[in-house]
This record gives C-alpha cells, structure tokens and sequence, in this order.
C-alpha cells in the first residue's frame, strides 16, 4: 500500500554556527520530533562562514555533503576532509567535540540528520566514520539515479534501523520504493517540485512530507526542472526525545 503524506512542513531558515544559516525542517513548531529522527537541517555555509568546534551527546549523525567539501575534526583525533558526495557518521554516544570548516570557496551545503540513540546506548563510546563518495551504492534506471545513503548495502552503519536514499528524478517520471511498515519516515525536498505519496500531495524545495502508514513510498517529479529529494525511514524507539541544545538525553 502506498504511504500518503500526513504533514507537510516548510522549513525556517536559522542562524547556526559562526555565520552559517542552514533550513531546519525538524524539530519545528508543527513537527517536534518523528521518533527516532530528532533534527534535519539543510545548511549552507560560505566562508569564513564555518561550524567552530561545538560539543554532542546522546545521538548520532549524518552528514550528507551536497556541494563544495568539509574538513572534520574531532576530540577522539579524527581529521578528514569529505567532497560533495562524501558522508559522515558520528556515534555521540557519552560525548564528543568537533568542527566541521568548508573548504571551497563559494557555497558549500550539505544535510544533516540526527538520530536519537536507545536510552541504553546514550553512554557507549564515541565513533567516526567517514565515508568516500566512491563508496556509496547507486542505481539508476529510466529517469531516475538513486544513492543509498544509509541502508541496505550502503557501508554507513548506525545502531538504529534506518532506510536514508538521494533520490533524483527527470522532469514526468514516477519512481516508488518499498519502506517497511513500522518505519516512520518523511521526504525532504532538496530541488525542483513533485507529487508524492497515495495523495499525491504538492511537495517543493525546502519541504518535508511526513509519510503515513503504508509500505511503499511514491513520487513524482511534475515541475519541467528535475526534481531531487531524500528519503528518509527508521524503526522508531519508542523513548522520550529530550533535546538540550547539542545534546539529546
């Protein structure tokens, strides 16, 4: 059955970091939380714009690079520097401090999504996993290119289910992908304009689509420009999601 969509959400711009903005499509005034996910932002960031170093707790992340590049660093050592294309993962857990600084010059933007960890993991080790974009699965067929961005045979592991895919769609096409029933999840566009779900609800650049039950999400790209968004999906917890500024306890 195809999932239609139960909310859509616009997202606000938000001043973050040192002179960064970014669209912050959750947590919002009509959407606090969709357990498990507690944050997505868009971000955009044009130096000396940058995200000084800055302390997380209680969660993971995902952070998507769509243009330019950043360069990672954080207390466990870590220092890598990931191109458009390019993830990283970071398992919180007890505590962790990192900057993340743009590299090219220009616009540098990218997304960002955390996940809340199980109360009984909120105190595990912290991790970080950086992955090339070489390294991300891909398919493409007629009118569409897809990357599995967590999920699947994607090489990102997080300790919570969850189906995360780059999506993009030539101008009349229609592409569907089955999202197991007791994910909950949303769509979160990133360019152009679409139809999605069994509603075939009015979706645009900046907007997040929360799916309802089903087990099969629908779009369709019916602007004239391409349209690209992400799919997002997880087992929810079941746990309180308390947000304290950059933690999540």
């Amino acid at each position: 059955m195809f999932r239609g969509i139960v909310a859509v959400v616009t997202a606000r711009e938000t001043p973050e970091g040192a002179g960064a903005v970014v669209r912050r499509a959750l947590p919002s005034a009509q959407l606090p939380s969709l357990d498990p996910f507690v944050l997505l932002d868009e971000f955009f960031v044009q130096p000396p714009a940058a995200f000084p170093e800055h302390p997380h707790r209680g969660f993971e992340i995902v952070t998507y690079v769509l243009d330019g590049s950043f360069r990672h660093r954080d207390t466990l050592g870590n220092d890598s520097t990931l191109p458009a294309g390019g993830i990283q993962r970071i398992t919180t857990g007890r505590g962790i401090q990192h900057a993340e600084m743009p590299q090219a010059e220009g616009m540098n933007r990218g997304l960002q999504l955390w996940i809340n960890l199980p109360r009984a993991l909120k105190g595990i080790e912290p991790e970080y996993q950086a992955v090339p974009p070489a390294a991300i699965p891909a398919t493409a067929g007629d009118g569409y290119r897809v990357r599995q961005v967590v999920g699947g045979s994607s090489p990102v592991r997080l300790h919570t289910p969850v189906l995360y895919l780059d999506v993009a769609l030539e101008p009349g096409k229609t592409w569907s992908e089955q999202v197991p029933s007791t994910y909950a999840g949303f769509l979160y566009v990133l360019e152009g304009s679409g139809r999605f779900g069994a509603d075939a609800k009015e979706g645009g650049a900046g907007q997040l689509l929360v799916l309802g039950p089903g087990d099969e999400a629908r779009a369709t790209a019916s602007g004239r420009e391409p349209l690209r968004f992400a799919l997002v999906a997880g087992q929810p917890l079941g746990e309180p999601i308390r947000i304290r500024g950059s933690f999540v306890d």
